[in-house]
């Protein structure tokens, strides 16, 4: 149950950075406030997440997927540009969330 919180979490975090994207700068009302809720549902499920597993694990996951799936979203969304140091990073972050779980955080 609480690596499905978990991924819920992080899908309501890279939604509400979407929207942020699109509520430019804040001046326009539904992406704003749909960043707002996403934040707050993404803190929320977090929360409940950590009842049952490990902060370093749950973190680290988090931040590493949304990150990642961003990255991604960016290139596919806004044309952002896609480099070989941008495939790097995404890789590291892929590789270090595969390591810390392999250390055994539990």
């Amino acid at each position: 149950m609480g690596y499905l919180l978990l991924a819920g979490a992080i899908a309501a975090e890279v939604a509400a950075t979407t929207a942020m994207k699109y509520s430019e700068g804040f001046s326009r009302l539904w992406p704003s406030l749909v960043t707002a809720l996403g934040y707050l549902v993404s803190f929320a499920l977090l929360a409940q997440t950590l009842k049952t597993l490990s902060i370093g694990t749950v973190y680290a996951i988090w931040s590493g997927v949304g990150t990642a799936t961003i990255a991604v979203l960016g290139l596919m969304l806004f044309g952002e540009g896609l480099s070989a140091t941008k495939v790097a990073g995404i890789l590291l972050i892929v590789g270090g969330v595969v390591v810390l779980n392999l250390g055994g955080a539990h």
